[in-house]
């Protein structure tokens, strides 16, 4: 006794000095015992909800058979009577009906595999397919739209339809939604720009039809989004060229007027009045007075061509001859070439104006007057930069 009493101020000293360190073991063996504790607890939880949720699978493809089996937790047990009660209810009324335990599994594998096939095919589409409620949040989602938006299906699901769209688009699709809606009726061909997950946009056409309830209420959409921002641009650019070439056609027309008012004023009005021979185009234009000259055959393709010609175009001599009137001529097409090579063979030299494009894009007004050499069954061409 009295031994033990004279330990109690040693102990004292040193549990002061190794209280920090008693004080992190202890902390430390709490923890441990309470994850142990948890994952015990966890294993005797979500065991026998896994077996119960199997059971439930099992029966829901016809097995009836299958016995759902008791736990040791007690809302586990209520939630298992519940079943036995709703499977024997099933299984009278089954009875009743007259129908043969294999049918309600060719049944329910006819419907696994329609399930199936259903995603199967959604899955081929060169979009993406969703559902929508009635507040237009999105409820279902194909996979393939990680391909179109570059989100996965779980980061969509949940989302505003109209949350992934630029706020001009999103008002139009809202305005057209809600016509379709108040009409109960499908949505056909409405383009829409969407922004992907990195912030790009693309172009979908999207189509949907409504979804009601037994009683005839709306209550979703079902459709499909595709893809169609490479045909859009298309268009965008067609558009663009259009106009560009409108415009530099009116330039065209512009600079021939105002050469024509300055080559009258230039003349004279006696200069006007030129007989027949002496307005010939052999007499009107000399050779040496053009900038280049080049021979082609009956189907446009150059033949031969001077130095001043592909200088002028920014070619080769052997990128010249490679060519076809068609890929330097920028004004006229290649129907209106072969015509005008058709009506030389026929009916002799013509003369006209037409723009040339250069290697480098630039273009150049010319005038170009044009010979059947019947001798070597080609064409010649010479032509002076205006």
């Amino acid at each position: 006794m009295f031994l033990t009493v004279s330990f109690i101020p040693i102990g004292i000293i040193g549990g002061i000095q190794g209280f920090q360190y008693t004080s992190l073991m202890l902390i430390g063996l709490i923890e441990i015992v309470t994850f142990v504790v948890s994952l015990a607890m966890a294993y005797l939880i979500t065991r026998p909800l896994e077996k119960l949720t199997g059971k439930i699978d099992a029966i829901s493809k016809g097995k009836l058979e299958e016995r759902l089996e008791k736990s040791e937790i007690y809302e586990i047990n209520k939630l298992t009577a519940s079943l036995d009660r709703v499977m024997a209810s099933l299984k009278l009324a089954i009875h009743k009906v007259g129908i043969k335990k294999g049918e309600i599994e060719a049944t329910a594998k006819q419907k696994t595999f329609a399930e199936e096939k259903y995603h199967d095919l959604v899955g081929t589409v060169a979009g993406w397919a969703w559902e929508v409620n009635e507040k237009m949040a999105i409820t279902f989602c194909s996979s393939n739209v990680a391909e179109v938006l570059g989100y996965d299906p779980d980061e969509v699901i949940g989302k505003n339809f109209f949350d992934m769209m630029p706020p001009e688009e999103a008002k139009k699709a809202k305005a057209a939604f809600s016509q379709a809606h108040d009409k109960k009726s499908p949505i056909r061909n409405l383009e829409l720009w969407n922004f992907q997950k990195n912030g790009e946009k693309v172009c979908m056409v999207v189509n949907a039809v409504p979804v009601f309830d037994d009683d005839g209420m709306l209550q979703a959409y079902r459709g499909i989004d595709i893809d169609i921002t490479q045909k859009k641009l298309a268009e965008e650019k067609i558009v663009t060229l259009e106009t560009e070439l409108t415009s530099l056609r009116n330039q065209i027309t512009n600079l021939l007027n105002v050469r024509r008012t300055t080559g009258i004023k230039t003349k004279g009005k006696h200069k006007l009045k030129k007989s027949k021979s002496t307005d010939s185009l052999e007499e009107k234009w000399s050779e040496h007075e053009f900038d280049s000259v080049f021979l082609f055959d009956e189907h446009a393709n150059i033949l031969d061509c001077n130095e001043n010609m592909y200088k002028r175009l920014g070619y080769t001599k052997g990128e010249m001859l490679s060519l076809n009137v068609t890929d330097f001529d920028a004004l006229e097409s290649e129907e209106d070439i072969l015509d005008k090579i058709h009506n030389v063979k026929k009916a002799g030299p013509l003369s006209f104006k037409t723009i040339h494009k250069r290697k480098d894009g630039s273009a150049v007004l010319v005038h170009e007057n044009m010979f059947y050499l019947k001798d070597r069954n080609t064409f010649k061409c010479i032509v002076r930069q205006e």
